[in-house]
């Protein structure tokens, strides 16, 4: 399992996914992220974020998320809503609801978060990562959901 691909990553658990994206080098995930794969891999992990959420952690948290990844191949990006509301969460292709919280990283950032093989605040003062809205629930995102661990 050393090159990056979605049709591996459908098949896998999220734990295998953060170790393929752990073992594979920068570039790639880049070279993957730039092509006709994007789509299928940001499918991929956003279609999981339901299954991954902590609605024992969240409380009484009520709160949409826009994700905007960078570095589509026209030069856009491409923007997932993620809606935590009354224990659960739900995730829309399109943006619908005005955000609490955005936030913007690069393809590679992203799925180094989404697979825990980063560090959101480490990132965000790096400048990899930018957030706007409620910095509070920025912090807490991590929480929210059972990252796995490479």
């Amino acid at each position: 399992m050393t090159d990056f691909d979605p049709a591996t990553f459908a098949n896998v658990g999220p734990k295998e996914f953060a170790q393929l994206v752990k073992s594979t080098p920068d570039d790639k995930i880049a070279q993957a992220m730039s092509g006709d794969l994007r789509g299928k891999i940001l499918g991929e992990v956003f279609g999981r974020m339901p299954s991954l959420f902590r609605a024992d952690r969240a409380g009484s948290t009520n709160a949409v998320i826009h994700w905007i990844i960078t570095g589509r191949p026209d030069g856009g990006s491409d923007t997932y809503e993620v809606v935590i509301a009354d224990g659960k969460c739900d995730v829309n292709e399109t943006p619908q609801h005005d955000p609490k919280l955005s936030l913007t990283m690069g393809p590679v950032e992203f799925l180094k978060i989404v697979s825990g093989g980063a560090n959101p605040v480490m990132m965000f003062m790096t400048g990899k990562l930018k957030a706007k809205g409620d910095l509070g629930l920025a912090a807490n995102i991590a929480n929210l959901f059972d990252i796995p661990k490479a």
